[in-house]
């Protein structure tokens, strides 16, 4: 199938996702992933409609983007290394992964310097899974009032990534789980949180059942990611 037809598909299972629990479908915004996939191939998603990118990789990002029109709109949805954050700013809309009090006490530091008052979300690592980066729920509990007290962040809403599993439906304890954090969030900081970025190619439906307002999609739309070797092979580099 085209991409124009595999995005035709994803919106059409978003739809149905958002009837079968009473929502509006213009409650969730899927995120297009473009990590690995060229230039051409985005550019054949902005051809069929869809206009918000996902991207892992900020080396990946700074060479992709000024390939394609201004009228496509960012976010960055990896891990993001400090020493990135610079290069990250004037690129992206909205940050998914800031995933600890030191890296968003940097952000803001660097925005600071230049002018920026970036979007972000917090990730959560809500099952506890040692190879996964983000922030414990008790720890960004304890650490909620510091982070809402940094000057230049706006701090939209939460993030997570749950374990892999062969069923979607697996993955809805967690998603529930993101959803009352925020709601004890809400209520204790006093702080608005609307976005919770959850749900990807095998479980985006039931994210959206238990309230994602984002959902990164990239293998539904795009197909298989190329391997890394046959990347570095292709690029003579590696990624960052």
């Amino acid at each position: 199938m085209s991409i124009a037809e595999n995005l035709e598909r994803v919106r059409g299972r978003i739809a149905t996702a958002c009837a079968k629990c009473g929502r509006n479908v213009d409650e969730v915004e899927l995120v297009a992933v473009t990590k690995t996939h060229p230039a051409e191939r985005v550019r054949e998603a902005i051809d069929a409609g869809q206009t918000l990118f996902g991207e892992n990789k900020v080396q990946e990002a700074r060479a992709k983007i000024p390939e394609l029109p201004s009228s496509a709109r960012w976010h960055f949805i990896g891990h993001l290394q400090k020493n990135k954050v610079r290069h990250a700013l004037p690129l992206f809309e909205l940050i998914h992964s800031v995933d600890s009090l030191d890296l968003a006490a940097a952000i803001s530091r660097i925005a600071d310097e230049n002018g920026y008052r970036p979007r972000v979300l917090l990730e959560v690592n809500v099952a506890g899974e040692g190879s996964k980066f983000g922030f414990k729920p008790e720890t960004l509990r304890a650490q909620f009032e510091e982070l809402l007290a940094l000057p230049r962040l706006v701090i939209e809403g939460l993030m997570t990534i749950p374990p892999l599993a062969e069923e979607p439906e697996s993955s809805r304890k967690f998603f529930v789980q993101l959803r009352e954090l925020r709601q004890q969030l809400q209520s204790t900081g006093g702080s608005d949180l609307p976005q919770l970025s959850m749900g990807m190619s095998d479980d985006f439906t039931v994210a959206i059942e238990e309230g994602a307002t984002l959902v990164r999609v990239g293998t539904a739309i795009f197909g298989k990611r190329t391997p890394l070797r046959q990347r570095i092979a292709a690029s003579g580099g590696l990624d960052d």
